[in-house]
């Protein structure tokens, strides 16, 4: 079976991928994630995974299949991406604050013969956010490193009135959807489960 490599710091896909029972080992793949001039935000992330793929891979030597996923909180068609300081993360849960908006993830595969991907969007509901409570979630240190200021895994939560769509894709990776690309590239899910044959007692 194909070797996994996940071009990813995140340790939430690193979670996702480990629950659905994929054995995987995780490499750097820097990328300049600017988006280009008009580019639409479902090009933009998956651009950013094709492009994660494909760094990831250039730094192996011998055969490997390569994943590169990236994800985006768009509101109004406007990307909102991770928070550059306080202010702009306040900035960002305020728009964001009884409002619904989308998270776009993609996900791409690579082995250096063929490169495939995709983008699943979801729909996510706010509630209000009031200013003070938006100050104490920044404290937490939560939104720092989060697209869009928030984890909907974390204490983010709590804002979250509905969802439409993928949950994991929220979270960074949407498992159905990845489970079927890895089938594509040889890559079976489940690895970790051990098999045991129920014993039947002789009649």
């Amino acid at each position: 079976m194909n070797s996994l490599y996940l071009a990813s710091g995140s340790p939430r896909r690193r979670e996702l991928l480990t629950q659905i029972g994929v054995p995987f080992s995780v490499i750097s793949a820097p990328i300049d994630e600017t988006p280009l001039p008009g580019e639409s935000a479902p090009a933009y992330v998956e651009r950013l995974a094709r492009a994660k793929a494909a760094a990831g891979l250039a730094s192996l030597a011998g055969q490997a299949v390569v994943l590169g996923a990236d994800t985006a909180v768009v509101l109004d068609g406007r990307i909102l991406g991770k928070p550059e300081n306080r202010e702009a993360a306040l900035a960002m849960l305020a728009d964001l604050s009884g409002r619904e908006h989308q998270v776009l993830t993609a996900v791409a595969l690579d082995d250096g013969q063929r490169v495939h991907s995709l983008c699943v969007t979801s729909k996510v509901s706010f509630r209000t956010i009031g200013a003070d409570e938006a100050q104490r979630y920044w404290a937490s240190g939560e939104p720092a490193d989060k697209a869009g200021s928030y984890a909907i895994q974390g204490l983010g939560a709590v804002f979250v009135t509905g969802l439409v769509g993928s949950y994991s894709a929220v979270v960074g990776l949407p498992l159905s959807e990845t489970a079927d690309l890895l089938g594509q590239f040889g890559i079976a899910c489940w690895q970790s489960l051990v098999h045991t044959p129920e014993v039947t007692n002789p009649q």
